[in-house]
């Protein structure tokens, strides 16, 4: 029986390996050490990095360019907790990433993007790529210099042949998919007019609303990653002309003066925004919302309540995208964040649907202007194909 149990065992094992293998490539980091001389660096100065899965046969001169999420820092407190983390030093950062979903060198796994120069820049300024104040705090030795990074990242893999490309797609996840918002026109002025350019956000829709308690508390957020990040000036001025910068961090305000094309994918009922925008932990000293936010299928009725109330008022920050039909939107009610990078969410067999569709064939089908999907779910928990996380309630704010 235990050589039984063992071998068992052994196949289980092989067969996850095998699926590693099949799902996801390992690639190396490299780092941008000629922008240190740019000022073009993470907080603690050291020098900004990506992952580089190079293209091959008939995607060689076709480029996907993906800015790294990991939220944002507001005070010089907070950007100094994580100056000398992975989100705050290149020093720090895992020197290999798998590169998984929307990154997948096999055709099977990524039939549209799988030969592409396929390229993950990893985060660590704290404020999606926007911030750029030129003193330096001997104190704290703090540099804000987002927006330099950007650029010096766009510079450098332009010499690398992205200055050759004939498609380009500027992506990123959470805080990154804020930052291809961002920096949507900014990166189609960089490339070659002959290149096809667009931009796709991955879970980077953060709405402006008040959270369980009735404050503003994401609002007020935002303004301080702003200011303490001086990223007014490199904000969208068709927006800075109008709102005061704080409320150029949200797409609802910023996207109606974008006029690259603009793919928005995200979870109506996105888990980060429930967590930190909707419940976070201020506004819930009780901890009554802690289970809920860890596992949907904990939720009380009335807090499912305030959860569709949320969809609800993030399907109306949505109308913001618009009719354009450069404009692709793939909303589902699965409580997720981030759906691109992983290969359950991207594109398998079980993957989550809306109108029968992954999300991979959506985002091959707006690029390649095969169609103009414009899906929205249904009211949770209508989805059966989603993949719901559950996360640990002791990663959770008091």
């Amino acid at each position: 029986m235990a050589r039984i149990v063992a071998g068992c065992c052994l196949l289980l094992v092989l067969c996850a390996l095998t699926a590693l293998r099949t799902e996801g490539v390992s690639i190396g980091i490299s780092f941008i050490d000629s922008a240190v001389a740019q000022g073009a660096v993470c907080l603690d100065g050291s020098p900004p990095a990506y992952h580089f899965d190079k293209g091959f046969g008939a995607g060689a001169n076709n480029w996907m360019v993906y800015f790294e999420g990991g939220g944002w820092c507001s005070t010089v407190a907070d950007c100094l907790a994580r100056k000398n983390t992975r989100l705050g030093s290149s020093k720090a950062m895992s020197k290999v990433l798998t590169f998984s979903g929307m990154f997948n060198s096999k055709q099977k796994y990524n039939p549209d993007f799988y030969n592409w120069n396929r390229i993950k820049v990893r985060y660590c300024d704290g404020a999606s790529f926007t911030g750029d104040v030129e003193a330096i705090d001997p104190k704290t030795n703090l540099h804000f210099r987002g927006a330099r990074i950007f650029k010096a990242v766009v510079d450098d893999l332009l010499a690398k042949g992205m200055k050759n490309a004939a498609n380009a797609l500027l992506a990123g996840g959470s805080a990154g998919g804020l930052a291809t918002i961002l920096n949507c026109d900014r990166f189609r002025s960089m490339l070659p007019a002959s290149t096809k350019v667009k931009c796709l956000a991955d879970a980077g829709y953060f709405i402006d609303a008040k959270d369980v308690s009735g404050v503003q508390r994401i609002q007020n957020f935002y303004n301080d990653v702003v200011a303490t990040h001086g990223s007014a000036k490199n904000l969208p001025v068709g927006c800075t002309s109008k709102l005061k910068p704080g409320l150029c961090f949200f797409p609802q305000n910023v996207i109606p003066t974008i006029r690259t094309p603009l793919f928005i994918l995200n979870a109506a009922y996105d888990s980060w925004q429930i967590k930190n925008i909707l419940a976070p932990g201020a506004a819930d000293p009780h901890g009554t919302w802690r289970n809920c936010k860890a596992d949907i299928k904990k939720c009380s009725a009335a807090q499912l309540k305030t959860m569709h109330d949320f969809r609800a008022q993030f399907l109306s920050a949505l109308t913001a995208v618009g009719n354009s039909t450069s404009r692709g939107v793939f909303i589902d009610s699965c409580y997720a964040h981030t759906q691109t990078g992983m290969q359950e969410t991207w594109l398998r067999a079980d993957s989550p649907l809306v109108d029968k569709t992954t999300i991979g064939k959506a985002v091959g089908d707006w690029y390649y202007e095969r169609s103009v999907p414009r899906m929205v779910d249904c009211q949770y928990p209508c989805n059966p194909t989603c993949k719901n996380r559950v996360y640990d309630t002791d990663s959770f704010d008091a």
